[in-house]
């Protein structure tokens, strides 16, 4: 495994598992899989309402606390000093951990950004508290992070935006660089889920990266997987079919070369597969977050 020091000098796998679109009823499963194959990283968010199921897979394992590294998020809803702290509550009791290694915002509310600086003095409240390892922030464009920057008593750790071959967000990486902050890749290897019209259907099945998967003997994923990781990113690949998840994570044994790296490099459209960040509302993508 690679690890990635934040910039708290918190210890993070640059390899996770993600369960974004998991069924609740299949993630344990896919997450106790995932842990037997080696992965000690696992992302889940409060919106996934599957954090149950990461914490059944967590205390089945056999694994120490200590072992595993869980980063989970506040959803839009629970923004505010007072409701993210509440928040916290129910994304523990529903996790069964007392301490979360990263805490971070799912999106900005651009047009109340009041809560979103208000939600994340409470992840900096939560941090001072021992509640949580590291702090950080998901989908934060550059004017985002501007405004929060000047804000924020701690700078946050992690921001885990959509980064993949077709859409490389290197405008706000250059931001997060610069801030010491670490990028970290959402829909890694290729916008799958959100891309349906265009030149480009997925990367899986892009020339160019197929041609440098067969001069490794690997395979798209694991050739984007890798791409992510020689330039710094972490990243968070996710499957619930046991091949795919021991593929994702069988990639440390090789290395893109810098011409294989400038050609995947060279693949961005600007084509954003994901909601626009600018445009999310608590009207238009609110939703109550039960308790445990």
């Amino acid at each position: 495994m690679q690890y990635i020091t934040l910039n708290n000098g918190v210890d993070m796998p640059a390899l996770g598992f993600g369960v974004f679109q998991t069924p609740p009823d299949e993630t344990a499963a896919a997450v106790a899989e995932a842990l037997r194959v080696g992965y000690r990283h696992i992302d889940t968010a409060a919106a996934y309402a599957n954090e149950r199921g990461v914490g059944d897979a967590v205390r089945q394992s056999g694994l120490r606390r200590d072992e595993m590294f869980i980063e989970t998020k506040v959803w839009i809803s629970d923004y505010g000093y007072d409701e993210t702290l509440r928040g916290f509550d129910k994304i523990a009791r529903k996790l069964g951990v007392d301490q979360i290694d990263l805490l971070i915002l799912h999106q900005a509310l651009p047009s109340e950004f009041d809560r979103t600086l208000a939600a994340y003095r409470a992840l900096e409240t939560l941090l001072a508290d021992g509640k949580v390892r590291a702090i950080g922030v998901s989908n934060f464009m550059v004017d985002h992070l501007d405004r929060l920057l000047t804000e924020a008593t701690v700078v946050p750790a992690v921001n885990q935006i959509e980064v993949h071959p077709y859409f490389q967000q290197r405008a706000v990486e250059t931001v997060n660089r610069a801030a010491g902050i670490v990028t970290q890749a959402w829909s890694p290897i290729g916008g799958i889920t959100f891309y349906r019209e265009g030149k480009h259907s997925s990367a899986l099945a892009d020339t160019t990266i197929g041609e440098i998967a067969r001069t490794h003997g690997k395979s798209p994923a694991q050739v984007m997987l890798r791409w992510h990781l020689q330039q710094g990113r972490s990243v968070i690949p996710k499957s619930v079919k046991p091949p795919r998840i021991a593929e994702n994570f069988d990639v440390f044994d090789f290395e893109l070369d810098p011409q294989q790296l400038a050609a995947i490099d060279a693949l961005e459209t600007g084509i954003r597969g994901g909601p626009a960040p600018e445009k999310i509302t608590l009207a238009a993508f609110g939703r109550e977050i039960p308790d445990a």
